[in-house]
């Protein structure tokens, strides 16, 4: 279950990956959420995830989402 630090993460997490793609937070939340990036990967695996840098996750993430057919 989710809370507030689990949010927060999210959030930080979506705002880092909008700088890193170029786009909206919310175009890069809707690719999250439909690649269940969101409740499958960066909530579920936060104890590790947030001790990475902002480096580090944007190559995660976009590996996990291109992984799911998505192309950015």
């Amino acid at each position: 279950m989710a809370d507030n630090r689990h949010l927060a993460f999210v959030v930080f997490v979506l705002h880092v990956l909008a700088a890193a793609w170029d786009k909206s937070p919310s175009e890069v939340y809707a690719i999250c959420k439909d690649s269940a990036a969101v409740d499958g990967y960066l909530i579920p695996h936060y104890d590790v995830l947030h001790s990475l840098g902002a480096n580090a996750l944007i190559e995660d993430l976009t590996e996990y989402v291109r992984e799911r057919g998505v192309r950015l």
